[in-house]
């Protein structure tokens, strides 16, 4: 049922621009003040969450560790899955960021029936899934920057050379445009399969998925069998960009759907799961060393209390109890 309802909020948000650009005729709505609300909406939300997470105090150190800690000279330490420096850590959130490092060590446990025992086995294919659409994605959205820069810069032209070196087809088949596809399907397939991750899943965790299978279908669409004026949408990105929007007659109502499924993507980005771009590095099992054996790591939460010590509490009640028997440190 989270997947249906998930599934439904996307299909209302697709046929709201067929309505409106199509039938009814507002290209300037979908084409202009929409693009411009969403670009908003996500640059004010995305510096809120930064700003939130920035302020917030860290009360405890509590970095995920992955290997042996620094400890006696003669023990041999992991660098980069448990690093006691800053050098380390910033190895770690590199090789985290940019190639998944902890999902690459993700363990499956199953339960054999008979026994029972446990059994731990490797289990790459989501970190292979969530790699294959983070790489395709950023590709994908590099090779857009054509439409938003002229001239056209050269390291975006070499991506998209690289994108279609099959050369299959005309247009040019795209390699991350079925990558991109086959990741998707397998991310969501995964959720509606696997019983456990079905069960924890909410709405929200499908809505995302079949937003972005929307988008990327919408383009294809557009590429392959519902031809658009490839002029017409450059000249109206580069007057958005320029502040100064010019809308032509000629752009297709699959096109106004396209780009408002990409502004949903923006408005929702900030407030939802696909934030952890920037929350990543906010994170202090990620960003922190595991030095606690070095440093002491004092709670930016604490406030000045009024304490009664030990010795205060022997110095008023000493003499009762020396009167019941019991020893005090001073006589």
């Amino acid at each position: 049922m989270n997947a249906l309802y998930a599934l439904i909020m996307v299909l209302a948000l697709v046929i709201i621009p067929l309505l409106g650009a199509g039938a009814a005729g507002w290209h300037v709505l979908f084409g202009v003040i929409v693009p411009y609300l969403a670009f908003i909406a996500f640059v004010l939300g995305f510096i809120y969450r930064v700003v939130l997470w920035g302020r917030s105090a860290v009360p405890f150190k509590i970095p995920t560790t992955a290997g042996q800690q620094q400890s006696f000279p003669w023990i041999r330490r992991s660098r980069i899955d448990n690093p006691s420096t800053r050098a380390g850590v910033v190895v770690r959130m590199i090789l985290e960021v940019l190639l998944f490092r902890s999902l690459f060590r993700n363990a499956r446990v199953r339960l054999f029936r008979e026994g029972p025992q446990l059994s731990y086995g490797s289990s790459k294919f989501l970190w292979l899934g969530a790699l294959a659409f983070h790489v395709s994605f950023f590709v994908i959205l590099a090779r857009h920057m054509r439409f938003f820069t002229e001239p056209v810069p050269v390291l975006f032209n070499w991506m998209e050379t690289l994108d279609g070196i099959m050369q299959v087809g005309v247009p040019t088949l795209f390699a991350t445009e079925i990558v991109i596809l086959l990741a998707l399907a397998y991310l969501l397939l995964r959720r509606l399969i696997d019983s456990k991750l079905r069960y924890i899943s909410l709405p929200t965790d499908y809505f995302a998925l079949f937003l972005l299978f929307a988008i990327v279908i919408s383009g294809v669409l557009m590429r392959y069998f519902l031809r658009v004026d490839i002029v017409d949408i450059k000249t109206l990105s580069m007057g958005l960009i320029q502040l100064q929007p010019e809308v032509p007659d000629s752009v297709g109502v699959m096109f106004y759907t396209h780009l408002f499924l990409v502004c949903s993507l923006l408005v929702y980005f900030p407030w939802s799961k696909l934030m952890h771009l920037a929350g990543v590095f906010f994170s202090p099992t990620r960003n922190l060393p595991n030095d606690n054996r070095m440093r002491r790591h004092v709670n930016p939460w604490n406030y000045p209390v009024k304490v009664h010590t030990y010795e205060e509490w022997e110095n008023e009640y000493r003499d009762k109890l020396k009167e019941a028997g019991i020893p005090v440190e001073k006589e």
